[in-house]
């Protein structure tokens, strides 16, 4: 039997035949290599008794392509990627029911001064550490010590 590169080259137009005859234009380099893969398969199984091997190949390779394929539809299927229009009909979940200053300090009742500025900044204004610690006019250190017992004051509450 031939070698494997062999085979190669005297069937790799077969290989880009196939591709076109598919109308793949996507991934041309992935289905050449399931081609490749596929003719060396097909080269393993191949059974002179039962016919040439050039049929036996082409059979071999178009089958895994269209295999390939397949899967490859029913995977983008699977991804919806909504139109632009879509999105901008989509509620904004949050916008009808924002977190209210009062409760937010009812949570806050046993939180010290700084842990109480750290909750309000973060959940009423959505700012982060740092903008936090520019705005009171104090460490990024000292706003993560106000977040840290806050979470645990917090967590102890829920707790009880």
């Amino acid at each position: 039997m031939e070698s494997f590169h062999e085979i190669q080259k005297q069937f790799e137009p077969m290989i880009h035949k196939i591709i076109h005859s598919l109308h793949i234009f996507k991934d041309r380099e992935e289905f050449y290599q399931t081609g490749l893969i596929a003719l060396w398969e097909a080269a393993q199984n191949f059974n002179p008794e039962k016919g040439e091997f050039a049929a036996f190949a082409y059979s071999y390779i178009k089958g895994r392509m269209l295999t390939e394929l397949s899967q490859k539809t029913k995977l983008f299927d699977r991804q919806a990627y909504p139109k632009e229009e879509f999105w901008e009909l989509v509620e904004d979940e949050w916008s009808e029911t924002p977190l209210s200053r009062e409760i937010l300090q009812a949570y806050c009742e046993r939180l010290t001064e700084g842990q109480t500025k750290w909750v309000m900044y973060t959940f009423m204004e959505m700012l982060t550490v740092r903008e936090i610690a520019e705005k009171e006019g104090v460490s990024v250190g000292a706003v993560k010590k106000w977040r840290h017992g806050a979470r645990e004051r917090l967590k102890e509450k829920r707790n009880i």
